[in-house]
C-alpha cells in the first residue's frame, strides 16, 4: 500500500511543501528514510514507531520505505513526526480520509503520541494558502501563529489519536481563528519610555534625528554616561510597525525558535544587542544549514552593538553588506539562502581603552597612542555607513536629582512619523528610497539643495574643522532630516551647522 501526506519545509523565512509518500511491502520489518534527511528527521523512526503503539495502534510489522520529495533538497527538523506517523497509518488501512490530500500537516511527536511545537510555522500556513490547500493541521501551541495567515482553515491538535480520530471525520475540531487586528493592536506597546532618561537633550535629540531619517548613529562616552539606556529606548520613537512589517519580523524569529510561545505576532520593533564575543555567523546568519543571525533577528528593528571597538574586526566588516543592501545571502556549497536584514545600527564606545578620556571627573590613564589605537579599531568603511557620531557626557548630579521628566516616546514618535511621511512623498517615484539614509550620492545632489550661505558653512567645516570628505554627503543627509522634523523644504545653515555637531569622529578629536 502507498500513501501520499502533505507537509512543508523551510527555505530560509519561506516554506515550500513536501510530500511524505510511505510505501508498505511484504517482508521483514524495516524502517528506510530516503529524501535527503537530516539526522532530526532520520531519529523520527524511533519516536513515530513509539508514539504510534503508545497511542494504541498496531504498527505495520512489514518492510516500510518513507520518501521527502522533492528528494534533492536536505529535509531538516522535528516537524516531520506526525505526517510521517499518518502517512504509515493511511497506508496501513488505519485512516482512510480525503482530508490528507488538500491539508498540511507539521507536528513533533512525543514517545507517548502527544505533539510538541515546531518552528516557522507562520511561513508554512502561508506556503499552503498560497498552494490552495484547504487546511493545515498543527499542535495547538502553535494554532494562534498559524492563524495569522488568513484565509486557510487551521485546526489545533494535541496527540496523534485526535489527530487520526479528525481524519477519520470520529471527532470533530473547530478550526482556530484570531482577530489579527486586534492582536496587532494589544502587542503594541514598549516596557521602557524615552521619559526614564534624565539630562542628556543633546543625545535624545541626536537619536530623535537618526529615527526621523532611518540613519545608523554612533555614541562615544564614559561608562555609566547613558548609551545603552538611550539605545533601549530608540525603537520606541520609531515609526509605529506596520501590519505587513510585523508579520515578516515574526516569521523571521519563528524559523529562528525564538518567538515566544505566549505571542504569536511580534508588532514592537525588535531590539537586538549581542555581546561582542559573537563570531560572524552569530551575527549575519550561517551554520551548515544556514540560520537567521542577529543583524536578520533585527529586521525592521535595532541591532545594538555595545563596546563597538571590542568585536573581531571580521565580525564587523560582514556587517557592511547587509546594511547596504536590507538583506544577507549566506552561501554554502549545498545551497544559499537570502535572510532580510533591513535594520538601524546604533553602536556604543568609549572614547578610550579605559573609558574616562572625556570625563571631567575622573582621570584618564591611556596615552594617546593607546587612544589613537583603540579608536582605529573601527575600519573607515564602516564609519562611512554611520551617519550620525555624538558625544554622551558623564550624566550631571542636578539632571540625576530632577524630579522632571523628559518627553515620551509617543510624542517625539509623532515627529519623527511626519518627518518619514515627507519623505515618504518625496521618495513615492524611487523604487529604491524609503527613509533620507537610503540616499546615495546622486540622490542627495537632487533632493539636498544648499544656499549659498550653507556652501560657506560647509566650505569652513571641511577646511577648518579638520572634517574628512566621507563627512561631507552625511551631514547633507542629516541635514535633509532635520529638516524634514522641522517641516520645511530649504535646508537652513542652522541645520548644517547641527549636522556637523554629530560628526564627532571625523574631528580628531582623539588624534
Amino acid at each position: 500500500m502507498i500513501s501520499k501526506v502533505i507537509s512543508a519545509a523551510l527555505m530560509g523565512i519561506d516554506a515550500y511543501l513536501v510530500d511524505v509518500e510511505s510505501s508498505l511491502e511484504q517482508g521483514l520489518l524495516s524502517f528506510a528514510m530516503v529524501g535527503l534527511p537530516d539526522s532530526a528527521v532520520k531519529e523520527s523512526r524511533e519516536r513515530v514507531m513509539a508514539a504510534i503503539k503508545n497511542s494504541g495502534f498496531d504498527f505495520p510489522q512489514k518492510r516500510l520505505t518513507v520518501n521527502l520529495a522533492p528528494a534533492d533538497i536536505r529535509k531538516e527538523g522535528s516537524g516531520y513526526d506526525l505526517p510521517i506517523a499518518i502517512g504509515l497509518m493511511s497506508a496501513n488501512g488505519t485512516i482512510s480520509s480525503s482530508r490528507i490530500e488538500d491539508h498540511v500537516i507539521v507536528g513533533e511527536l512525543a514517545l507517548d503520541g502527544t505533539l510538541r511545537p515546531v518552528h516557522g510555522v507562520l511561513s508554512i500556513a502561508w506556503e499552503a494558502k498560497r498552494q490552495g490547500m484547504k487546511g493545515i493541521i498543527v499542535p495547538r501551541e502553535n494554532a494562534r501563529e498559524a492563524a495569522l495567515a488568513r484565509g486557510i482553515l487551521v485546526y489545533p491538535v494535541t496527540s496523534l489519536a485526535q489527530t487520526v480520530a479528525f481524519l477519520n471525520n470520529q471527532e470533530d475540531i473547530e478550526p482556530f481563528t484570531v482577530n489579527l487586528e486586534e492582536i496587532f493592536d494589544v502587542n503594541q506597546h514598549y516596557i521602557v519610555d524615552f521619559s526614564d532618561v534624565k539630562g542628556q537633550e543633546h543625545a535624545k535629540r541626536a537619536l530623535e534625528v537618526a529615527a526621523a531619517g532611518g540613519h545608523n548613529i554612533i555614541m562615544i562616552g564614559p561608562p555609566g554616561s547613558g548609551k545603552t539606556m538611550l539605545a533601549k529606548r530608540l525603537p520606541t520613537i520609531l515609526p509605529a510597525m506596520t501590519l505587513e512589517e510585523a508579520l515578516e519580523t515574526t516569521k523571521i524569529h519563528s524559523v529562528a525558535g525564538l518567538l515566544p510561545p505566549e505571542q504569536a505576532l511580534i508588532a514592537t520593533r525588535p531590539f537586538r544587542s549581542p555581546h561582542h564575543t559573537i563570531s560572524d555567523a552569530g551575527l549575519i546568519g550561517g551554520g551548515k544549514y544556514p540560520r537567521p543571525g542577529e543583524v536578520s533577528l533585527s529586521h525592521h528593528g535595532v541591532l545594538f552593538l555595545d563596546e563597538l571597538p571590542e568585536f573581531k574586526k571580521n565580525v564587523l566588516e560582514v556587517m557592511r553588506q547587509p546594511m547596504e543592501d536590507g538583506r544577507v545571502t549566506i552561501a554554502r556549497a549545498a545551497l544559499s539562502i537570502t535572510y532580510p536584514a533591513n535594520f538601524m545600527l546604533a553602536a556604543a564606545m568609549n572614547p578610550c581603552p579605559c573609558g574616562y578620556y572625556t570625563d571631567p571627573n575622573k582621570e584618564c590613564t591611556c596615552n594617546p597612542v593607546q587612544i589613537q589605537r583603540y579608536i582605529s579599531k573601527i575600519s573607515g568603511p564602516l564609519l562611512d555607513r554611520i551617519d550620525i557620531h555624538i558625544e554622551v557626557p558623564a550624566v550631571r548630579y542636578q539632571d540625576l536629582a530632577s524630579e522632571s521628566r523628559g518627553e515620551k516616546s509617543e510624542v517625539i514618535r509623532q515627529r519623527v512619523q511626519k518627518a518619514r511621511e515627507r519623505q515618504q512623498r518625496r521618495f513615492s517615484g524611487s523604487k529604491h528610497l524609503f527613509c533620507n539614509a537610503d540616499m546615495q550620492s546622486r540622490d542627495i545632489r537632487k533632493h539636498c539643495p544648499v544656499d549659498e550661505r550653507g556652501q560657506e558653512l560647509l566650505k569652513m567645516a571641511i577646511t577648518q574643522l579638520g572634517l574628512s570628505a566621507r563627512a561631507y554627503d552625511r551631514i547633507l543627509k542629516v541635514s535633509r532630516t532635520i529638516a524634514d522634523l522641522a517641516g520645511v523644504d530649504q535646508i537652513e545653515p542652522e541645520f548644517i551647522s547641527e549636522a556637523i555637531q554629530y560628526r564627532t569622529l571625523d574631528r580628531n578629536l582623539w588624534a
